[in-house]
């Protein structure tokens, strides 16, 4: 006796065979992807995105404070300087008060001492005199004002100087106002 496809055996048979048929397409209908396949080598390929991300910020934010650290720096130095620059008339002047003649030797003393105090607080600041008489005329220390002749002095050899000028490290304050022979 052959049997009715409306049993239910056969229903189930028919079932399974149905359910068999859904599972394949649904499995044949899912793509599979780079990511599904190897999940570790994407991972991999994040942490280095987000590696360098971080380097690249850490580089900069080593740049920024390298930068800012002499801008610093710098505006301590142009402040010395300015500083520095506003004091040199008096120096100037003490100076000229030296080269006088003076009836009075303890006013005369006075005024010695005052310029040697001014003198060690300059060289405390690190602020040094520039060479200049018999010294070799240099553009970048010196400002020569007048040339002559002397045949006792060599070739751009500087024979006066009218002006004391100031060296702060390697930054000039002050040029040196000379005479150069020659």
């Amino acid at each position: 006796m052959a049997k009715n496809k409306s049993t239910p055996e056969a229903k189930n048979e028919n079932n399974d065979a149905e359910s068999v048929k859904i599972e394949v397409e649904v499995m044949d209908e899912v793509p599979e992807t780079e990511e599904e396949t190897n999940p570790s080598e994407t991972l991999q390929n994040e942490l280095s995105v987000e590696r360098d991300k971080y380097l690249r910020l850490a580089a900069e934010y080593d740049n920024y404070r390298k930068r800012s650290a002499k801008e610093r720096e710098m505006i301590y130095t142009d402040a010395r300087t300015d500083a520095i620059s506003k004091i040199l008339p008096v120096y100037d002047n003490l100076e000229r008060a030296l080269r006088m003649e003076c009836a009075d030797e303890a006013y005369y003393k006075g005024v010695e001492m005052i310029m040697t105090q001014m003198t060690e607080s300059l060289i405390s600041m690190g602020v040094k005199v520039i060479p200049a008489v018999g010294e070799p005329f240099d553009p970048n220390l010196h400002n020569a004002v007048m040339k002559i002749e002397d045949p006792n002095l060599g070739e751009n050899i500087i024979a006066e100087e009218y002006q004391k000028g100031f060296i702060l490290g390697d930054r000039v304050i002050r040029f040196s106002t000379v005479v150069v022979a020659n």
